[in-house]
Parts: C-alpha cells; sequence; structure tokens
C-alpha cells in the first residue's frame, strides 16, 4: 500500500506530510531517507505515532545526526558510507525482535541475530574491521555533527552553481534536495559527453548519471572531501563560461 507518493510531479520532491494517508493499523511504514537516482532526501522524518516506521538508511546513514528513537527499523548497506560493500547495519527497537513469521528464514530473523551476538553466520570480518576504521574516523573527525556541516557545504558549492546557471538544471525542489547524490542536465545535451570527457580529463570521474535518467550525477558521500565537491564547481563554471 502507497501511503503517498510524488509521481504527479515526476517524484521531484518528498510529498507533503499532510498529505501522506497513513493507516494506523499498518505493521509499520516504510520510507527510503535518501533516493540516489533522482536525488530526493527527507530533511526531515515524519511522524507515523504508533505505527513503526522503518527506513532504508543505505546512502546517507553517518552523514547527519539521526535520533533513532524515532524509528522502529533501520537498516542500511555499508557501501557508501560505511565501508566495503558486503555488510549491512540494522538498528532495531527491542520490542520488534519477536515480531518476524514463523517462515522468514532463521538466517534473515533480527532475534537470531541478537541472539548470537550478530555471529550467527561466519561474519564478514574484513568489511567489520574497516567499518570499525571508519566510525573511528567519523568520531575523530568530531562525529556525525562534522560529517553534517561538511557535506552541507559540499552540497552547497554544487547547488550554488546549478542555481546561478543558464546551462544546467536540477529539478528536485530546495526543501528535498539530497546532500549525498546531486543530479543535473545539460540544457544542451550535446554537450554532456564533452563535459563528461574534460571532467575525465581533471580527474574528476564516475560523473555519468544512471541509466534510468542520464544526465550528470555527483554523488558527495562522507569520504569526499571538500576539495573534491570545490574541484567540480569550478569546473562546472569554467565549463559554462566557455560553452553556455
Amino acid at each position: 500500500r502507497i501511503a503517498a507518493s510524488a509521481a504527479a510531479s515526476e517524484f521531484d520532491r518528498v510529498p507533503e506530510a499532510a498529505n501522506w494517508q497513513l493507516d494506523p493499523q499498518a505493521a509499520y511504514v516504510h520510507i527510503c531517507a535518501n533516493e540516489t537516482i533522482g536525488g530526493v532526501e527527507f530533511a526531515d522524518y515524519p511522524d507515523t505515532g504508533s505505527v513503526p516506521l522503518v527506513a532504508d538508511m543505505s546512502s546517507n546513514i553517518l552523514s547527519r545526526p539521526l535520533d533513532v528513537s524515532r524509528f522502529g527499523l533501520i537498516y542500511a548497506g555499508a557501501q557508501k558510507n560505511i565501508g566495503p560493500a558486503g555488510l549491512a547495519i540494522v538498528i532495531v527497537r527491542d520490542d520488534l525482535l519477536h515480531r518476524a513469521r514463523a517462515a522468514v528464514p532463521s538466517v534473515m530473523n533480527y532475534a537470531r541475530h541478537v541472539e548470537w551476538d550478530s555471529m550467527y553466520n561466519t561474519p564478514a570480518a574484513f568489511m567489520i574491521w574497516v567499518a570499525g576504521l571508519v566510525f573511528e574516523h567519523v568520531k575523530q573527525a568530531g562525529g556525525v555533527a562534522a560529517m553534517q556541516r561538511e557535506n552541507v557545504a559540499k552540497s552547497t558549492l554544487i547547488y550554488d552553481v546549478l542555481d546561478g546557471s543558464k546551462l544546467y538544471t536540477n529539478r528536485i525542489q530546495q526543501g528535498s534536495r539530497s546532500r549525498m547524490n546531486i543530479p543535473f542536465f545539460l540544457r544542451e545535451p550535446r554537450l554532456e559527453t564533452r563535459f563528461l570527457d574534460g571532467a575525465r580529463r581533471r580527474g574528476l570521474i564516475n560523473l555519468k548519471g544512471h541509466r534510468a535518467v542520464g544526465g550528470v550525477r555527483a554523488s558527495l558521500y562522507n569520504a569526499m572531501p571538500l576539495d573534491g565537491a570545490r574541484a567540480l564547481a569550478d569546473y562546472m563554471t569554467e565549463f559554462e563560461r566557455r560553452y553556455g
């Protein structure tokens, strides 16, 4: 059951909370905290009352402070902000642990993993070790509050160029813009290949947009330094000056 959708505006925003059609008898409400293809992110999270809120935070966990008490369950793949692919983080409320149906395989039953201290099956030791290094790095850098300040600074650099541009377009409404993934398009599609080739020569790689939508996409996960975002913003400005 879909409680809210932005399909009418071609998914350019998070649906207004007042328009959500929540069922108070629902087992849970599921959201994707940050949508990476279109570049839409929840600036705040909905109040779902007594219905547990479940969130996929694979692409924005550790990017900003988070009150986990507002959620019934949070899950996140590690591959964006935590470590190598092959590891998942789950934060689940104690009272939800034993609500799994009997048909759920034991390896997917969170209560079983809690009972076994997350070692019910052979743990992904290397991925866990790297994740630990990342957690220490985040703590030493000032915690998730410091990550948030850095991510705001990085994304602002790119959005400022887009908002002042006559060459580039980003259609996501400001209150729903992602700080992790910024897709944009060139008003002259013929220039896209030239833009990407020029970026590659400057060491700005992996900027091609997702195959589902095309265009260009800048991913600004925690590992991307501020200087990287600044280099892209400078290149975008220079490219527009030359071809805009």
